[in-house]
């Protein structure tokens, strides 16, 4: 830390209580009263160094010898300021500071201490340190804390706005290309020291990372660091420094952002220049949490998903405005594929409880995701272009990783017996088809689906299974939806039709290989020397890979086929299988019988139809 001293005498003054008195042996003739302190002075030192004093000493002295009572309850600093102000009267040595410069300052203004009346006043030399001091960045960051002390008449005397571009100016410095002496720390000149011959010498200062003047400005007040990060905004600095920046700064003051912490352990912490810093009230949290929504940047991918909706789970449970709660929620979904599904299921807090977790909340979250995505994605009328068909393909990607989320989300989800079908059906219907490729995911939701709600009436069964493509299954989702009793009649057939014909196109496509490759065999036979001469060389490797391949191949179909076979053999045969044998023509799949369950809904049906 700077210092200067100034003044060349020795101690003249001792305090006795709440008193001060000078030691010259001269008796006072002039009291200056700063709340509970008196100070028992002359009057010619104070008049020959401030012009405030010496007008408010003439105003008050009536007769010649009178003792003259100034009260000076409105100076900048207070009583400790004008100590330090009286000592440079009498020409005391006192020590300037980045702790103290800034209160010295604006009370040097205040007093009128100008070189008019004195050369080298305090003004000044005041003025001149605050100078050395800007050009240090952890002498400027204790300046500027102690601002908030004679705040208002710092910012007249623009030390406030001095001190912020200063700050500012250096946290944009590349420290790479200028090797700017500080640390991680905040601790300047920190060098690896190398001995040789016993002399110290110092090497390069290591290199730091874009984070390293977060921890150091993070002790400054809420209205001071905003103030500062739109000051580096403004002075170019890339925005994911600048959100990495308030995301340390909302963790270090709002517990909920942390998950070990809360109200209750929350502790106070210290800052560098000793004074302690509690952990603020839930208003001042809510305050703090809605200032940094607005100082956040608006880019995608800028801000992590993973802290926006730990910030929307702090706003609920600290009751931010509505506004913020929006704000925050369509941040979140603009960037929704990025997202946890852990970070996703946020408890429901509100106070008609039905479902453990916010459903609604991550409703609106996907109809946002859903609308920028239609929007990002809507056909031009002209001819597309190269990067307009990649930003489409990402835009599918980014879609399909938003469909895996939704599944895994409602497959949590599911259990609960408060989740209404409405809601159910409108949070899976909100993705399109085309952006699963597989079905096993909502498969999985719904099967829990209907196992935790077994009271849903057969219509909402089948509303709820046409949720899914039954083509889409893997052979691993169509066993166990062949052997699964709470879905429809009318789904388990189609699953299995589907399957069937999926075994079929593909048994039907090796085969077509397999004839063609016999063709160009014997073509090759017959087609001279020419033909021959290409048979012996690549082609007849080719020839034998595809060979090669088509056996697998017919391995592979027989393997699919007894697996098949086992999946329609079920404990209890289904007579269904026996009536439309002809129509499904399933020539490798035996006659079974239903599931008692199943042939109750197929006698109802055919009930129903004869009426």
């Amino acid at each position: 830390m700077a210092f200067v001293r100034i003044g060349s005498k020795s101690e003249a003054f001792r305090r006795e209580g709440h008193a001060w008195h000078c030691t010259s042996g001269l008796p006072s003739d002039v009291t200056i009263e700063i709340g509970e302190m008196s100070f028992y002075l002359h009057k010619f030192p104070l008049i020959s160094r401030s012009g405030r004093l010496a007008t408010l000493i003439k105003e008050s002295c009536n007769d010649e010898g009178s003792v003259s009572v100034l009260q000076l309850n409105d100076i900048p600093g207070g009583a400790k300021a004008f100590e330090l102000v009286a000592k440079f009267c009498y020409g005391v040595k006192i020590e300037l500071s980045p702790l103290n410069i800034v209160s010295l300052r604006c009370a040097s203004e205040y007093l009128v201490m100008t070189d008019e009346y004195g050369d080298e006043n305090l003004t000044a030399q005041t003025e001149g340190f605050l100078s050395d001091v800007f050009g240090n960045w952890t002498d400027t960051i204790k300046a500027l804390e102690t601002c908030e002390e004679v705040l208002p008449h710092a910012e007249e005397l623009h030390i406030v706005s001095r001190c912020i571009n200063s700050l500012a100016m250096k946290a944009c410095t590349d420290t790479r290309l200028f090797n700017w002496p500080v640390s991680e720390n905040g601790q300047e000149g920190t060098t690896d020291v190398d001995v040789w011959n016993g002399i110290c010498t110092r090497s390069k200062t290591q290199p730091m990372t874009d984070d390293w003047w977060y921890e150091d400005v993070s002790f400054l007040s809420l209205p001071l660091y905003k103030r500062l990060i739109q000051a580096v905004e403004a002075g170019g600095m890339r925005p994911e420094n600048v959100a990495g920046a308030l995301v340390f700064y909302a963790k270090k003051y709002i517990p909920l952002m942390n998950r070990q912490s809360s109200f209750k352990d929350a502790t106070s912490h210290t800052n560098k220049s000793g004074s302690t810093i509690s952990t603020p009230s839930e208003a001042d949290q809510r305050a703090l949490l809605e200032e940094i929504m607005e100082l956040l940047p608006n880019q995608k991918g800028v801000t992590e998903t993973r802290f926006l909706l730990r910030l929307l789970r702090s706003a609920m449970m600290l009751q931010a405005s509505p506004s913020c709660r929006e704000n925050l929620e369509r941040r979140v979904g603009l960037q929704l594929d990025q997202a946890a599904l852990d970070d996703l299921l946020i408890p429901n807090m509100g106070y008609s409880v039905e479902t453990l977790y916010d459903i609604d909340c991550f409703q609106r979250i996907l109809d946002h995701f859903v609308s920028i995505d239609q929007a990002s994605s809507a056909p031009s009328p002209c001819v597309m272009e190269e990067n307009q068909l990649m930003e489409g393909s990402n835009s599918l990607t980014s879609l399909t990783r938003v469909a895996t989320l939704v599944d895994s989300y409602l497959s949590e989800v599911a259990p609960d017996v408060n989740f209404k079908f409405p809601k159910f059906q409108s949070l899976a219907a909100t993705i399109p088809d085309f952006a699963r490729p597989l079905s096993d995911g909502i498969y999985r939701a719904i099967d829990i689906y209907l196992k935790a709600h077994p009271w849903l009436t057969d219509s909402e069964r089948e509303q709820t299974c046409r949720l899914m493509n039954c083509q889409k299954l893997s052979l691993e989702a169509c066993t166990h939806a062949a052997q699964n009793e709470r879905l429809p009649l009318r789904v388990v057939v189609q699953v299995l039709f589907f399957e069937q014909l999926r075994l079929r196109t593909s048994i039907s496509g090796w085969f077509f290989v397999s004839d063609n490759l016999d063709n160009s065999q014997s073509t090759s036979l017959h087609g001279g020397n020419r033909n021959a001469n290409t048979t012996n060389g690549r082609g007849g490797s080719s020839i034998d890979d595809m060979r090669r391949r088509v056996a697998e191949l017919e391995k592979e179909c027989n393997s699919v086929k007894q697996e098949f076979k086992k999946v329609v053999k079920t404990k209890k045969r289904w007579n269904v299988f026996c009536g439309r044998k002809s129509e499904c023509d399933f020539n490798s799949v035996k006659p079974t019988k239903l599931h008692p369950q199943h042939v109750n809904e197929h006698k109802n049906q055919k009930n129903v139809d004869s009426k």
